[in-house]
């Protein structure tokens, strides 16, 4: 081989050598100092973990306060549910809820739960429902949540009696309306803690019945 060729080969070596060398240093330079703009950035796999607390609130309530959730049933299908301090009181998972008024007895100043029950407020009779009103205990708390139909089988005893647990709305309660409660026995006044929305063809959201109602928040001992 000639000095010339071998000379050729040396150069073409060493130029592929030295091309080699500064795409490599190029690459690890560009991959340390150049970022892509945020919204060009893959999207982080990361997910937000939002912080539950008592029932489920968004925040945790006051010392010395109660949490609380209270579910209606929505139509015929999903049954209601009632949360208190944590503690699932009845829920159709417990399978303890039936079609017309559940209802929770709480002790005002512990939390502790007395009892609950269901009474059928379509077929069903009227008058153990006016029993166990009658019997509530002074300073328990009395939680109550529709499912179905809550009203073809109340009277004016069982209205009335509702109405002086604090509730606004008893006296109207009807066919398939929707209503959440909380009250307590002989209030004078009416409780700030009861949601209601009536049967109508003109507003319900499920075919002939209302949306569900949620209500939710802190009870202090004694609120009432």
């Amino acid at each position: 081989m000639r000095v010339s060729g071998v000379l050729r080969l040396l150069a073409l070596i060493f130029a592929i050598i030295t091309t080699w060398i500064f795409v490599r240093s190029y690459m690890s330079f560009s991959m340390k100092t150049i970022r892509l703009p945020r919204w060009l950035a893959p999207p982080s796999t990361k997910e937000i973990q939002v912080v539950k607390y008592k029932c489920g609130l968004i925040k945790p309530c006051p010392a010395n306060h109660f949490a609380f959730k209270i579910c209606s049933g929505a139509a015929n299908v999903v049954g209601p549910s009632m949360c208190f301090e944590g503690h699932t009181i009845m829920s159709p998972v417990k399978n303890n809820v039936g079609r017309g008024l559940n209802i929770a007895l709480v002790n005002g100043t512990t939390g502790a739960v007395l009892g609950q029950r269901a009474f059928d407020m379509y077929s069903g009779d009227v008058n153990h429902l006016v029993k166990f009103l009658k019997e509530i205990p002074g300073g328990a708390l009395v939680l109550v949540a529709s499912y179905d139909d809550p009203g073809t089988k109340m009277n004016d005893e069982s209205r009335k009696l509702f109405s002086d647990l604090g509730s606004s709305y008893a006296k109207q309660l009807g066919f398939r309306d929707s209503w959440v409660f909380i009250g307590t026995k002989d209030l004078r006044g009416k409780s700030p803690f009861e949601q209601f929305l009536k049967n109508s063809p003109d507003t319900n959201k499920y075919e002939g019945w209302p949306e569900l109602l949620e209500m939710e928040g802190c009870l202090p001992p004694k609120p009432f």
